[in-house]
């Protein structure tokens, strides 16, 4: 029941804190943060990407490429084309929360606090 919570422990020696920092290096480009701010919702082929981030479609390949060896994004075949989807929900909401914080480095009332005052 609570196999989760032992397997991945918050511990300051936690065996995953090296990968966690693999991770954030991962993410340490923005094009990649763009790509996942794209495919938050939907899946997508690499044209229709590159269109979205307004990089080359080679360009975009090769970080999904460095991407999907991470495990961050998956594929799936649709005829001649490749789909590209958020592996799971984790990658998605690193980058949410980091741009969350980047808004609070700007000062002021944050767009995400404003949007929950609103409600």
């Amino acid at each position: 029941m609570y196999a989760d919570k032992k397997a991945c422990t918050l511990d300051v020696d936690s065996q995953y804190v090296e990968l966690a920092v693999e991770i954030f290096a991962m993410l340490a480009d923005a094009t990649r943060v763009r790509i996942i701010l794209a495919l938050r919702d939907q899946e997508l082929a690499v044209g229709t990407l590159a269109s979205i981030v307004g990089k080359s479609p080679t360009a975009v390949s090769q970080h999904l490429a460095k991407m999907r060896l991470a495990r961050m994004v998956s594929t799936r075949q649709d005829g001649t084309k490749v789909m590209y989807r958020l592996e799971n929900e984790h990658a998605r909401q690193l980058v949410t929360d980091a741009i969350h914080q980047a808004e609070h480095a700007l000062g002021g009332v944050p767009a995400h606090h404003q949007k929950q005052e609103e409600a």
